[in-house]
């Protein structure tokens, strides 16, 4: 659930921090206040788009944070999944918006919005008048239906439906290959020959261009080192024999003062690196000869090197890369009749194997659809709709991702008039009581610790209002919930009461407390007569008995 929210210059809200409890949480305030300001900063923090517009005007960055109790421990398997450190109960949840763009974390690690959309799958569902109706939309019941069910079976079913596709895709590419004329399979032939005749090694083009240079420069380099071997160590008047001239002067000078001893000790370290050095460059000169065969073997392997990044890719990485590339390609040319046959009878047994599955499947939801169905309209009964008559229609489909249903939620709320589609339904009051109901049974079903109403009590008054509390009620027994109303009779079942209030002096502010038991039978009775008196306090008084 909701513990805590931290907003800063988002919007008209400088900074704010706001507690939230467990069960009913109900925020009232006047039309235009600004009561949306906090659910759009929820929905933000857990994934919404949103842009540089919503940084309070002045500010070079907002800040969203909330702070998530998860005692169920819900989280955890995908924390790991992300390498995010679990913290304890306590998860908090950031979002930062810029003038460039926005970034979440989780626990201070940077996440992206894959990461984020599973987050918020565990933990919120808002609904608004808005979202209701893409709630209730018909590509949206089947899960609806499913998440009601919990069927092993579907999961299982749609592991195998993945495996299934991927062999689909695997014949269409198989067949795609084996359409190749003998022309296109002969150059592939050649092309992955040349390749792999070349056995190309990495790098080999530089080791062997500075072999070369060496090899074209051999009596320069003889020159260039054997001179400098013989100024190092040749005849006398070499660099050497004057160092020993002077190591022997040194000696002399120690004898008469010890503390040149270290000044000694330097110069025979001198001398025995000077005396190695010129061992190296007498090697390294008496070893170079003239190679004629030598060079011209690599420069026709230089030449073949050259030729073939021309023609596959520039680098030698890259030419072996494409003979890679290549040489799968041709193997599966080559083993694709064979292999066609041998996928089309595997795709065939998985094929029937799903089907069987997906009947099962089928026959259960149309089992547990029957008895949904009853406690939905259960469920509308008692937010005062009498005459309602809800069923879930299913519709034969090509084998897919969710078996072979095609599902519907139909409704009636007329006696006069027979089953349609719930999306057709024309009061947004009643749809909001459907959502409602739906959510109430889904309450012990689902997982969501916290869902949020956004002005779902809009079209209905009286009794449906009085209905629509105590369902409102019963629900947050199951899970938090965050709701904004305009509704007295809802306001009054709250378990915390935020208000919200616009002020405008030298500049427009939203200001969010929260209200003690006094300023909430204030609030209540503004709500229930537009003003503060002393009917209405009363009134106020006895909603909240």
């Amino acid at each position: 659930m909701l513990s805590k929210i931290f907003i800063k210059n988002y919007i008209l809200i400088d900074e704010l921090e706001l507690d939230f409890s467990k069960g009913l949480n109900i925020i009232t305030g006047e039309t235009g206040a600004g009561k949306s300001i906090l659910i759009n900063a929820i929905d933000i923090a857990f994934g919404a788009k949103t842009g540089k517009e919503v940084v309070k005007n002045g500010a070079e960055k907002a800040i969203i944070e909330l702070t998530i109790l998860d005692k169920n421990d819900l989280a955890s398997k995908i924390l790991e999944e992300y390498g995010i450190d679990n913290i304890g109960e306590e998860i908090i949840l950031s979002k930062e918006i810029t003038q460039t763009g926005s970034r979440s974390r989780v626990n201070g690690c940077l996440v992206n919005q894959e990461f984020i959309k599973n987050f918020r799958e565990i933990f919120l569902d808002i609904h608004s008048q808005h979202q209701t109706y893409s709630f209730l939309q018909p590509k949206f019941h089947i899960a609806l239906l499913d998440n009601y069910i919990k069927n092993p079976v579907l999961l299982e079913y749609k592991k195998k439906f993945d495996k299934y596709k991927n062999l689909l895709t695997k014949l269409d590419n198989l067949k795609n290959a084996s359409e190749k004329t003998e022309e296109q399979i002969d150059f592939l032939k050649f092309q992955v020959g040349e390749i792999e005749e070349a056995s190309l090694v990495l790098n080999e083009d530089e080791e062997l261009s500075n072999e070369l240079s060496v090899l074209e420069n051999v009596e320069k380099l003889k020159e260039l080192t054997g001179s400098s071997y013989w100024t190092l160590s040749g005849d006398d008047g070499s660099i050497m024999d004057a160092l020993f001239q002077i190591k022997m002067s040194i000696s002399k000078a120690v004898g008469l003062d010890s503390s040149l001893e270290e000044t000694e000790s330097q110069l025979l370290n001198a001398i025995e690196t000077l005396k190695d050095l010129s061992s190296s460059l007498r090697d390294y000169s008496t070893s170079l000869e003239n190679d004629t065969e030598r060079i011209n073997t690599i420069q026709e392997r230089l030449f073949l090197i050259e030729k073939l990044k021309r023609k596959y890719g520039g680098t030698i990485e890259k030419v072996l890369e494409t003979g890679e590339k290549l040489r799968k390609e041709l193997d599966g040319i080559e083993f694709s009749t064979q292999n066609i046959e041998e996928l089309e009878a595997e795709i065939e047994k998985s094929k029937k194997e799903l089907l069987i599955k997906a009947n099962e499947i089928s026959s259960d939801r149309k089992s547990h659809a029957q008895k949904l169905s009853e406690l939905i309209v259960e469920k509308l009964e008692k937010l005062e709709l009498p005459k309602v008559r809800f069923e879930i229609g299913f519709e034969a489909t090509e084998l897919g991702t969710n078996g072979i249903d095609k599902v519907e939620f139909l409704i009636s709320t007329n006696i006069s008039e027979g089953l349609k589609p719930l999306a057709k339904v024309a009061s947004g009051g009643e749809i909001s009581r459907v959502m409602l109901a739906i959510k109430s049974i889904f309450a012990q079903t689902d997982n969501i610790d916290t869902v949020i109403f956004d002005e779902i009590d809009t079209g209905i008054s009286g009794k449906t209002s009085q209905s629509v509390a105590d369902e409102v009620k019963e629900l947050s027994k199951y899970m938090q919930i965050i709701m904004i109303t305009h509704q007295a009779i809802i306001a009054s079942k709250s378990d915390k009461h935020i208000y919200v209030r616009k002020t405008q002096d030298e500049k427009t502010s939203v200001n969010i407390s929260i209200l003690d038991e006094s300023q909430k039978v204030k609030a209540i009775a503004e709500l229930a007569s537009g003003e503060v008196t002393d009917e209405s306090l009363k009134l106020a008084e006895l909603l909240i008995g």
